[in-house]
């Protein structure tokens, strides 16, 4: 027994057993599951390492589809020594011995691959820092973001690396992983094939979660295989993607946007299911449904307004869950209402117009002239009072002297808008018919009375 132990008589320690993910972990670029549309001989990965000039890049994308691995292997590909940092735990002094160390190896006739994981963690001081080393190739820099670099990372290291967006992997994908861990394991999956399936979706494109539950599912005993309801019970779903300050609530938002802009009620309570369930606050989903009706819908239904209102107030009254209710059916009144921004056109050239006019004041026959001076400069002169004009329209001149007659709201013809539409169609015939005079107080033939 003696020889089972060391010398100080304690037993040998086991070796820890290796994650699944490392055992399985790509040995070859051809190997890794995915990505093919920047891997692929016509994708910039691709391309790079056949023509042997493989720059600087940033590898942008969701959690576990291959950032590292792909690193990895990219510095084996160009024989390059692999160094791999972590923005999170990483600063300036780590920086400059990593640095150090590359340019000497530079000197001995090795480049050097710089993996930065979280790079955009780094604050804009030491991303600066990256940059002479990028230059003069002491370092070729890879970068792993899961946020979108165009706000998280400097204009000066974008402008030195070329952004390469990996894709979260497909249900596809995922059961190929699947199948590449069966065998690394020797056993298959104690899973019906729903529940294989079911599997797949928690690991919502992440390949590191996926194998984490293989292992995980594979060390149960299981008499026959499980069902999905078996699964669901010793499982818990992962948590779906959403940062609600991050890139994915602006993406999710206009999803949700534009799917109501686009008429589809069923792709816009999607949209709104998805925000609710990644933790959205309802009110800001409140907020910008009323911002719908008001720049999309408009005065083609009124009601629509009324009615996101109407929502967000019992929502305010009745709480979670139960409020997010009618918030949903405002989700699908506006997505079903007829569209029309004609309100938000002429508002926004309104402004355009108050802005290229500058000062000019109002024709005095529509000024007030509450002062005898006031009367005596012409305030008030020659103003007609409109309930006693023909069809109450004397059809005069409201917009400052000297200024050419802007022509700002054009309703659609849709849904209530068609009514007005005929509204702004007459006026305008009474306008050419009348004269830039105005009725001078009801003359004027009949050509049709004014619309209801």
């Amino acid at each position: 027994m003696a020889d089972l132990f060391d010398t100080a008589g304690t037993p040998p320690a086991r070796p820890v057993p290796r994650p699944l993910a490392d055992r399985i972990r790509p040995q070859r670029l051809s190997d890794v599951i995915g990505q093919a549309h920047v891997l692929g001989a016509e994708g910039p990965l691709g391309a790079m390492l056949a023509a042997g000039s493989l720059s600087s890049i940033v590898l942008w994308g969701p959690p576990g589809v291959g950032k590292t691995t792909i690193a990895r292997l990219l510095a084996e590909a160009t024989d390059r020594h692999f160094v791999q940092i972590s923005a999170i735990f990483s600063g300036i002094a780590e920086l400059r011995k990593v640095f150090d160390a590359a340019r000497l190896r530079q000197t001995q006739g090795q480049g050097t691959l710089l993996f930065v994981d979280e790079i955009h963690r780094f604050n804009k001081a030491q991303q600066d820092g990256f940059l002479p080393y990028m230059e003069d190739g002491t370092i070729l820099l890879v970068g792993a973001t899961t946020e979108n670099p165009s706000f998280e990372l400097n204009a000066a290291l974008l402008s030195r690396a070329q952004v390469i967006v990996l894709e979260r992997l497909t249900l596809a994908d995922l059961e190929r992983l699947a199948q590449r861990a069966e065998r690394e394991l020797g056993t298959a999956l104690p899973l019906r094939a729903e529940a294989r399936e079911a599997l797949l979706e928690m690991a919502d494109g992440d390949g590191r979660a996926l194998l984490n539950l293989v292992e995980q599912v594979t060390s149960w005993t299981a008499a026959q295989p499980l069902g999905t309801e078996a699964l669901s019970q010793r499982l818990m779903r992962r948590a779906a993607k959403y940062d609600k300050s991050g890139e994915e609530h602006y993406n999710l938002i206009s999803a949700l946007h534009k799917s109501v802009r686009g008429s589809d009620p069923d792709a816009a309570l999607y949209w709104f299911a998805r925000m609710l369930e990644g933790g959205e606050d309802p009110r800001f989903l409140a907020r910008r449904l009323t911002r719908m009706a008001v720049e999309d819908i408009g005065l083609a239904d009124p009601q629509a307004q009324s009615l996101c209102l109407q929502g967000w107030e019992t929502y305010e009254r009745l709480g979670s869950p139960e409020g997010e209710l009618a918030l949903a059916q405002a989700v699908i009144y506006l997505a079903l209402a007829p569209k029309s921004n004609a309100g938000y056109m002429a508002f926004s050239a309104a402004r355009a117009e108050a802005r290229r006019t500058g000062s000019e004041p109002p024709p005095k026959h529509i000024r007030n002239a509450p002062t005898r001076l006031m009367k005596e400069q012409g305030y008030g002169a020659g103003y007609e009072y409109d309930h006693d004009a023909e069809d109450g329209f004397s059809g005069q001149n409201y917009f400052p002297d000297g200024m050419k007659r802007a022509v700002l709201y054009q309703p659609v013809d849709r849904g209530f808008e068609r009514e007005l539409k005929k509204r702004v169609d007459w006026f305008v015939k009474q306008r050419e018919r009348r004269g830039p005079g105005g009725s001078g107080g009801g003359s004027g033939g009949g050509s049709g009375g004014a619309p209801d």
